[in-house]
């Protein structure tokens, strides 16, 4: 559906809003991705999350283990540990030495901050050779250096590179910190940096900030073209002003539409995030091969630049990357790895802590690389603490019991199980609700043309 680049919709879909009110929702719709991906940005350079620590521009951060409960970040992968880098372009291109890995799975994921997967190298990408790569800012027209593999064009001034190492166990560490302390970003020019990230103006009310936030953003961080000029349309919200911030005396009557505009867009995409596919039973797992084909503009080394992975109207690709940053930023493109969810049982009922559910897999999943589930707590999508210290559990896992048929059941419950066999199959469950999800890492063609099903959950007693 082709909306008017000229005039705000004469009713928001989400909460029946009309006029500046409708526009702010989608202005919402539009850019919470940017507010939240720069709020993550910064949490890396101050603080850190998890196993990783705060870095500054253009330094990796290493974890020495599997992200856990105390990485406060949406649907965290248990599955691998990360590598990760926020790049700092502002003042020129980087040098960026990738290790040879072999044939372990591994990725670097280039970000912009507008959450769009932009380059991908590794073993799927590029194979487990290795080398140098040139990551250059936007508009740069300089000559790459001399036996670099291939040049990297970044959207945004600020990227975050999202390094994944499979990683088979503790004994198994030790290769993958080699590969890490192997990793090396090198600032070509010595030209001054930026010392930060664009803040909001003081003196704007708390209500407010969302759009205070969202406004210097856009100004230090402009979008593809055609996203700019889908962006004029804000200009009543106050959104593309310059200088002074128009939210720090706002007339009540825009307070308002931007407070109602604010709540109906994320409530638009909370709608959206829980939505199950067109032709599902109660309990189908939510597997979205096409989730972060959001990307129009700039798809570079290592994606896939055909219309199959592209969504073909932008508007609607707006919504997309909301969800996407909602319930797993910095996720993957489908064909590097698939990511599904449910929140009900086979009968259609919540899934919570308070029963116990099998999950049977009568053949394995079809991967080329390996496939996990991983429990999360909602409505935060955190990993959920537990006596046994797992988070996810999968084709990796040591121990699995399977069928005598090759089938393998799991057993999601908050206690553990007294049978031994149900036992080295558990996925802790917390108390209250929750969200399991299923990854799929380089996922096969079943996977992808969906012809491929994933079981649904079966509540038990116990």
């Amino acid at each position: 559906m082709a909306l008017s680049r000229d005039e705000p919709p004469p009713q928001d879909a989400s909460g029946g809003l009309t006029g500046l009110s409708a526009l702010a929702a989608e202005a919402y719709v539009h850019g919470c991705p940017l507010v939240f991906g720069v709020s993550m940005v910064a949490a890396s350079l101050s603080r850190g999350f998890g196993p990783l620590p705060a870095t500054p521009f253009n330094t990796f951060a290493h974890a020495t283990e599997p992200a856990g409960p105390e990485a406060r970040f949406v649907s965290v992968n248990n599955d691998t540990v990360y590598s990760i880098a926020q790049l700092d372009l502002s003042g020129g291109p980087v040098l960026l030495h990738v290790p040879a890995a072999g044939p372990a799975y591994h990725v670097l994921q280039f970000v912009d901050v507008w959450s769009n997967n932009f380059a991908y190298l590794g073993k799927r990408a590029t194979g487990g050779a290795g080398g140098d790569w040139l990551i250059s800012p936007p508009g740069w027209a300089g000559s790459a250096p001399a036996g670099v593999r291939g040049v990297i064009d970044a959207p945004t001034s600020v990227v975050t590179i999202v390094g994944r190492w499979a990683y088979e166990g503790p004994r198994d560490m030790p290769r993958v910190r080699a590969l890490q302390e192997q990793l090396m970003i090198t600032r070509l020019d010595p030209a001054a940096h930026r010392s930060g990230l664009p803040g909001p103006e003081a003196g704007v009310p708390e209500e407010l900030i969302f759009f205070e936030r969202l406004r210097v953003l856009m100004a230090d961080f402009p979008p593809s073209p055609a996203d700019q000029e889908y962006e004029a349309r804000f200009q009543p919200l106050g959104l593309l002003e310059e200088g002074p911030s128009p939210y720090a005396g706002a007339a009540p009557e825009l307070v308002r539409a931007l407070t109602e505009g604010q709540s109906a867009g994320r409530a638009r995409v909370e709608e959206a995030s829980r939505r199950p596919a067109g032709d599902s039973r109660p309990g189908d797992w939510s597997l979205n091969a096409h989730l972060f084909d959001y990307n129009l503009d700039h798809l570079g080394i290592g994606t896939i630049d055909s219309v199959q992975w592209r969504i073909p109207d932008r508007v609607d690709s707006y919504l997309a990357r909301a969800v996407a940053a909602r319930i797993g930023l910095w996720g993957n493109h489908g064909y590097e790895a698939v990511y599904a969810q449910t929140f009900t049982d086979s009968g259609g009922r919540r899934l919570n802590g308070s029963h116990s559910y099998t999950l049977r897999f009568d053949r394995p999943p079809p991967v080329a690389a390996f496939w996990s589930v991983t429990m999360y707590d909602t409505p935060h999508y955190y990993l959920v603490e537990n006596p046994a210290r797992r988070y996810s559990i999968g084709d990796r896992t040591p121990g699995l019991v399977y069928g005598e048929d090759g089938s393998l059941t799991l057993v999601l419950q908050r206690r553990r199980p007294a049978d031994p066999a149900e036992a080295a199959n558990w996925l802790p469950a917390p108390e209250g609700d929750f969200r399991p999800m299923i990854r799929l890492y380089m996922p096969g063609e079943p996977v992808l043309d969906g012809t491929y099903r994933l079981p649904r959950i079966e509540v038990r007693d116990g």
